[in-house]
């Protein structure tokens, strides 16, 4: 068995489709179907049932990917731990966020202590994430807890209430404080479902006796801001991705405990580069000294 066989087996167990694993890849398809036979002639059974260029994986492929996600993830933890032993700090940086609301401080201090470090961020919701973290594909998730699984080590940074944004000239503009029972005319702004934010703003104005309409659904909660000074509607904004804009105000919420928990996660097992740890030290950082600012 070789290991490039145990490469192209995860790229077609993932995407469950030869052309678009081909293209990952950058393999043609040919190359990629012969390999992937050789590789279940040398284990003695299919992996997959097939339909075209269709795949899906059957029960010795479901089983067979955890051990080759496993042998793979070891090998790769292997190769950072002697990179970290035989030279000076480099490399990349695997990044996972649900929100971006910090991420520009974050990675403004991380490169200005590890300029040679590269990172690469992608934003997902909190189900996309997880999966991410749990097959070792990211060395850190930023999101809010909890994530399901017991191989994940999480490190709570931020405790922030939720505050109600509302554009200037909003009938609330003025007040400091609202309750969520006084909200339910209004209309939204938001993110899509599967963001923790969003599950847990619509728990709370259910338990307040309404369903929290929307004009606008995202996956961007940095936006959000702006939609409300247009005036597009009220939303709901963590006190950590607070902006000081002039034409919007900002409302503590009664009665409810609407607080925005954020955490640090990685995979337990993961082997934590020098670099890695240095991100770690920076994102614990930020938060401290965020939240001494607005104490």
């Amino acid at each position: 068995m070789e290991l490039l066989q145990l490469q192209y087996f995860l790229a077609v167990a993932r995407s469950e489709h030869v052309t678009e694993a081909a293209r990952s890849l950058h393999v043609t398809q040919s190359s990629l179907s012969k390999t992937i036979q050789r590789l279940e002639e040398d284990l003695g059974v299919p992996l997959f049932d097939r339909a075209g260029r269709k795949l899906r994986l059957n029960e010795y492929g479901s089983r067979f990917l955890r051990r080759a996600e496993r042998a793979l993830f070891e090998l790769e933890q292997g190769k950072r731990e002697l990179g970290d032993l035989s030279g000076p700090v480099q490399g990349t940086l695997e990044l996972a966020v649900t929100s971006a609301s910090a991420l520009t401080g974050i990675l403004r201090e991380f490169r200005r202590k590890q300029p040679a470090i590269q990172f690469h961020v992608q934003m997902l919701t909190t189900q996309e994430l997880a999966a991410l973290l749990h097959r070792g594909e990211v060395d850190f998730g930023l999101s809010s807890p909890p994530l399901p699984g017991d191989d994940l080590e999480c490190l709570v940074v931020s405790a922030a209430p939720i505050l109600v944004a509302v554009p200037k000239g909003h009938r609330l503009d003025g007040r400091s404080r609202v309750s969520l029972a006084e909200l339910k005319d209004e209309w939204f702004v938001g993110v899509k479902r599967g963001f923790r934010a969003r599950d847990l703003i619509d728990s709370a104005c259910r338990s307040a006796g309404f369903e929290p309409r929307y004009v606008y659904e995202g996956n961007e909660p940095a936006r959000l801001a702006s939609l409300v000074e247009a005036g597009i509607g009220i939303g709901f904004i963590p006190g950590t991705a607070r902006e000081s804009r002039e034409h919007i105000h900002y409302l503590q919420v009664d009665e409810h405990e609407l607080v925005m928990e954020i955490a640090l996660f990685w995979r337990r097992d993961r082997y934590l580069s020098r670099a890695a740890r240095e991100f770690r030290e920076v994102v614990v950082g930020y938060f401290e000294a965020l939240a001494k600012e607005s104490s």
